[in-house]
């Protein structure tokens, strides 16, 4: 990597670095802000400048925001070699499901074990949490956690063999529409309307799911960043991460109106009196 690539990575130095141990299992979490938690999961190939940015856009919106590291290398842009290495390795992971028939990814049970932990720290009436491509799902899963009270699910591509299923298993997904209902939870959701990856398919899944408690919205294809990174433009390669790697920072640009969206979402859950 020439010395130009290296200054784009992001070296993380706004936020603090910890371990945290949840029932024996450490992970790496990076935390910035104050108020109410979010839990924002990075996207595959790992927490790039670009989640980042969205951690940062959600932090400076009243925030304390948890980015798990959950796979790939922490603040570096997604290379094509580099990411297809990362994702290989996650989908033989004991810890997520990537494929039909799967079930929950073990994973998420750690998860909770986080969106607890920050909602104790941070308190408020409870967390929100941003789930991104290889993570979307990630964000509804965690629902099963009561203090989780505004799930974001961003494109999700899970599973990946499997267009018109969600990745959660059987009794997962009686208990989370039993949560919906029980507490009126709502879901936000995002998608372009040409990715390969979530599919309208999907989409409809999580409606027969969920019903009207599902929100999703699908932007235009055409509106997506069309110079994304390496990994983006030759692995991915269709229009599908809205408010990261496919955002477009423009003031009134479909992606950018998504973000804020979400932000307001998040604030009418976690910052209402």
């Amino acid at each position: 990597m020439s010395a130009d690539e290296r200054r784009l990575d992001d070296a993380i130095t706004d936020f603090s670095r910890r371990p945290v141990d949840v029932e024996g299992v450490v992970k790496t979490v990076y935390t910035t802000g104050s108020g109410p938690a979010v839990v924002l999961m990075p996207e595959m190939p790992g927490i790039s400048p670009d989640v980042l940015r969205l951690a940062r856009w959600v932090r400076d919106a009243g925030f304390t925001v948890h980015v798990p590291s959950l796979f790939g290398t922490d603040g570096a842009w997604p290379t094509a070699e580099g990411g297809k290495e990362v994702v290989r390795r996650a989908c033989v992971s004991a810890e997520f499901r990537a494929f039909a028939g799967g079930g929950t990814s073990p994973v998420t049970a750690w998860l909770r074990g986080l969106a607890r932990r920050a909602h104790a720290e941070c308190g408020g009436p409870g967390v929100g949490t941003i789930g991104l491509c290889f993570t979307g799902n990630f964000a509804l899963t965690m629902a099963l956690e009561p203090a989780v009270v505004a799930p974001v699910v961003n494109h999700p591509s899970l599973p990946l063999d499997d267009h018109a299923a969600i990745e959660l298993g059987d009794e997962d997904a009686r208990a989370v529409r039993d949560r919906v209902a029980r507490d009126g939870l709502k879901v936000l959701a995002y998608r372009f309307d040409d990715d390969r990856w979530c599919t309208g398919q999907r989409f409809a899944a999580y409606r027969s799911l969920l019903g009207d408690a599902f929100d999703g919205r699908v932007l235009p294809g055409s509106s997506a960043n069309p110079a994304p990174p390496p990994f983006f433009r030759d692995v991915v390669a269709s229009p599908h991460s809205v408010v990261t790697a496919h955002l477009v920072d423009e003031a009134g640009h479909p992606t950018l109106r998504a973000r804020d969206e979400i932000l307001a979402f998040l604030a009418e859950r976690l910052l209402r009196p």
